[in-house]
């Protein structure tokens, strides 16, 4: 299967996934049609969504999984959701950090994505609690010339907090609040769980929540990378409020009436386009 087929399947499965959320279900032969594939296509998405654990199958389509508050899937599976908007939003992202500065990138799998597109930014100094995202610069590091032995001009600096793993490979608790309290980032990018007007900033994790509350008191700009399946989710500890964000990136996915809604509570809303990497205002 080639590269783009690929990419098909995958906006493909994001779609249904969005339909099976906003209407509580779906139907094989309803989305046959509007997607204009095969009845096999169809089925051979729906088993790929269930097999992360989104939707269930139910007899002539799917419905969505019901998740509690405190459920928390793990890196792979959420690494396979919304993967365009988060490589959408990560290019948006990814000039805020300038080169020089101190970035904090807290776990998740949209840091991770924006890790990808930060290793270019000559001499940051990156501060994280993901292994994933530490992994990510330290494998640059090893493609550089000279094979990894000696850092390359330019290359960040990266502090690995220590801490204890969650499912999303995360590094939380007291060992990594310790690391982070008494450290000062220019920007934090900041991915989460959940983001409502209610609850501000949510995560099903209440060590993580403990974390991210360090992490956005050690920064000067908050930046939340949130997709638009984000926006109204609630997880069970909330860390933030809006008001101590000070942007939001999103992706074109994000309806009109929310992003109404998010310009009246935050500062900047950054909405970021299709992969060309620009973004409206």
């Amino acid at each position: 299967m080639s590269d783009n087929q690929n990419l098909l399947a995958e906006q493909r499965r994001a779609l249904i996934l969005d339909e099976v959320r906003r209407r509580g279900g779906v139907r094989v032969n309803e989305l046959t049609r509007r997607l204009r594939v095969s009845d096999m296509t169809i089925r051979r998405d729906l088993d790929a969504l269930a097999r992360l654990g989104v939707v269930e199958k139910v007899h002539g389509g799917a419905v969505p999984v019901a998740e509690a508050s405190s459920y928390e899937p793990g890196f792979e599976v959420k690494s396979a959701l919304e993967l365009t908007a988060k490589e959408d939003i990560a290019r948006a992202a990814a000039p805020m950090a300038a080169p020089g500065s101190a970035v904090a990138l807290a776990g998740g799998t949209t840091a991770y994505v924006l890790a990808k597109q930060l290793v270019e930014v000559p001499d940051l100094t990156v501060v994280t609690n993901s292994v994933r995202v530490a992994e990510v610069f330290y494998g640059a590091q090893r493609s550089a010339p000279g094979g990894g032995s000696r850092p390359r001009p330019g290359a960040a600096t990266v502090v690995l907090t220590g801490g204890v793993r969650t499912p999303s490979d995360t590094l939380v608790g007291p060992v990594a609040d310790a690391a982070i309290r008494f450290l000062h980032f220019d920007v934090l990018f900041l991915g989460v769980h959940g983001i409502s007007v209610e609850a501000g900033l949510s995560t099903p994790n209440l060590a993580e929540a403990e974390t991210n509350r360090q992490f956005v008191r050690s920064a000067r700009r908050v930046v939340v990378l949130a997709d638009h399946t984000k926006w109204g989710t609630v997880g069970l500890s909330s860390f933030a409020s809006l008001d101590q964000v000070d942007a939001m990136v999103t992706d074109a996915g994000l309806p009109e009436r929310a992003r109404v809604e998010i310009a009246e509570h935050l500062p900047e809303l950054i909405v970021a386009t299709a992969a060309d990497g620009t973004a409206d205002n």
